[in-house]
């Protein structure tokens, strides 16, 4: 017993010393809807106890991982069985049938939180990517790193209502509400807005007016296939929180409190939230563009007030 003691003590040592522990991903519904979230684990890597599940608008709940694991979290919305019982999703569903994915990934457009866990040099890598187009608001904040940047990234704008004519899907067999925007690569199967062909290097393969969309509305999301430089973050030891629909308020107060670096990009671009209020209600996406890219930052504390109020 005394042998069996020891060896265990041991080992419990060489865990410590060797930084051996697991992570977890608590998840946060803000939205004033249920939200399914959405679990698929990377190529070689297991499947976790739970790849999917319902979360009440308020609720919370906390999914342990391994140290090392890959994969992505998302969204689901508007979802329910139909007449033969079988489950969907009007945004992100993965085909399933069921609550649980099962190992099914999102169906674009879903706003998509990547990680790999344990990664080089002991980092965690992890982006928020809009790549396959936009579902819900989302924001990652890495708790309790040891090392790396440990930046908070997301997409705190709800884009839906000013998603460009070409890219919005709605629901009621399109005559409803907005619900989702996809991306340039799924609405035209471009190769220069997919990245492929001729166009599947970083040098040939430039943002476009359409991604340039997304990433002026949410400035550290990934928002086509090369935003590497400004999209991917690093963390060590963490756990981490992912909120769905954040408060922008709440999460300016969490960046303020983390002490952020002032080279980061801001995860809210204020000025493309007030005129996307303006354009939403039909005004031309290249209008909205240029509009976007002639203010830049320019934006007064009134108009940041009037267009926060919603959230309040």
């Amino acid at each position: 017993m005394d042998r069996l003691l020891a060896v265990a003590v041991a080992v419990a040592v060489l865990c410590l010393l060797s930084g051996v522990h697991s992570t977890s991903f608590k998840i946060v519904n803000k939205c004033r809807h249920t939200v399914w979230p959405g679990l698929l684990s990377g190529a070689n890597t297991a499947q976790l106890p739970t790849t999917g599940f319902a979360l009440p608008s308020g609720a919370s709940r906390t999914v342990p991982l391994p140290r090392s694991w890959s994969g992505r979290i998302w969204g689901r919305t508007l979802c329910g069985r139909d007449s033969q019982g079988r489950f969907a999703c009007g945004t992100g569903d993965c085909g399933s049938g069921e609550v649980e994915c099962g190992g099914g990934g999102a169906k674009p457009p879903a706003t998509l939180a990547e990680f790999t866990l344990n990664g080089a040099d002991g980092l965690d890598f992890y982006d928020v990517s809009l790549v396959d187009g936009y579902n819900l608001p989302m924001l990652v904040v890495a708790r309790g790193g040891k090392r790396g940047g440990c930046s908070a990234t997301g997409c705190l704008v709800d884009l839906n209502g000013a998603c460009p004519a070409q890219l919005k899907v709605a629901s009621g067999n399109g005559t409803g509400r907005a619900v989702a925007c996809r991306s340039a690569c799924e609405a035209f199967g471009d190769p220069q807005y997919c990245c492929s062909g001729p166009y599947a290097t970083p040098d040939t393969c430039q943002p476009s007016p359409y991604s340039l969309f997304f990433k002026n509305a949410c400035p550290r999301s990934y928002s086509y296939a090369y935003d590497d430089k400004t999209s991917t973050y690093t963390c060590a030891g963490a756990d981490y929180i992912i909120i769905f629909c954040p408060l922008p308020y709440t999460s300016q107060k969490v960046l303020t409190a983390r002490k952020e670096s002032a080279k980061l990009l801001p995860l809210v671009n204020k000025t493309t939230l007030y005129l996307m209020s303006k354009y939403a209600s039909g005004a031309s996406f290249s209008g909205l563009l240029q509009v976007q890219f002639a203010w830049g930052f320019a934006i007064s504390v009134l108009t940041s007030v009037i267009l926060f109020w919603p959230y309040l």
